[in-house]
């Protein structure tokens, strides 16, 4: 039990630049008395007392902020940084070494009881703040899920989701989607270095265009040297012998 609680300090004191100590994270950090607090409230769901789990996590609500059902299955060195305002459904399950930010819910969109309404998150996996993760769908190791977004399909392992709906953006190799050194540390609040997936169709969509005009032009410039002095010039008036597509222009505007 004890080495348990120390995991749980030391999670945060590797986590959380702000922390300076271990007097600290004891006193001031509500995720880790909403974690502490769940324990005894989840012990209480699964042997029968069920009234007195959920006072419990009543209460812990009331201290934090942060409303964990009594159902919900916890694992080791999870963190709830800040964390206000996240609600952690019955049928949720958070895999070892989780980081939940503020604002989060892990919720469910079906109303049958008995059933798995809410979603499972595997290891080190990162929730931004704001983000809404909704059904009884399984979130892979390692994925991110960036702020303010509605996740409401299966994440594959190390991959990021973004946006309302949310938008995959695949691992690299097995890894997460925002690796870029070859030990990669914690990334806070699931910050990517790649794009959002609509730009990236767009970006492709600009780079195609400016690809075709290019092509285009080619063509109308070798039909005009080809054509007979004694025929006349063939090409057409209106041709577009010159590029005119403003493709730097357009890549500025999404993001490139």
């Amino acid at each position: 039990m004890f080495a348990r609680l120390r995991s749980d300090i030391q999670c945060i004191l590797e986590r959380d630049p702000a922390a300076r100590s271990t007097w600290e994270v004891i006193t001031c950090y509500p995720g880790l008395h909403a974690v502490w607090l769940h324990r005894p409230a989840h012990w209480c769901w699964t042997h029968g007392f069920k009234w007195l789990g959920r006072f419990t996590s009543h209460i812990a609500r009331w201290l934090t902020g942060i409303e964990i059902h009594p159902g919900a299955k916890i694992g080791d060195r999870v963190f709830f940084d800040h964390a206000m305002g996240t609600v952690v459904g019955e049928t949720a399950e958070i895999g070892d070494g989780c980081t939940i930010y503020q604002g989060v819910t892990l919720g469910g969109t079906s109303l049958y009881k008995g059933a798995k309404r809410h979603p499972t998150l595997g290891k080190d996996v990162v929730v931004s703040a704001g983000a809404k993760v909704l059904g009884g769908f399984e979130v892979g190791d390692g994925a991110k899920i960036g702020s303010n977004a509605v996740v409401i399909k299966p994440v594959p392992p190390g991959a990021t989701a973004v946006g309302i709906p949310a938008r995959i953006i695949p691992s690299k190799t097995g890894e997460s989607a925002d690796v870029t050194e070859a030990h990669p540390k914690f990334q806070a609040y699931g910050l990517t270095q790649e794009d959002d997936p609509l730009s990236q169709a767009m970006r492709g969509l600009i780079d195609s265009a400016s690809g075709q005009e290019h092509q285009i032009a080619l063509l109308w410039q070798a039909i005009e040297k080809l054509s007979s002095p004694q025929k006349g010039d063939c090409v057409p008036s209106d041709a577009a012998r010159s590029e005119c597509f403003e493709a730097e222009k357009l890549n500025q505007l999404v993001g490139k």
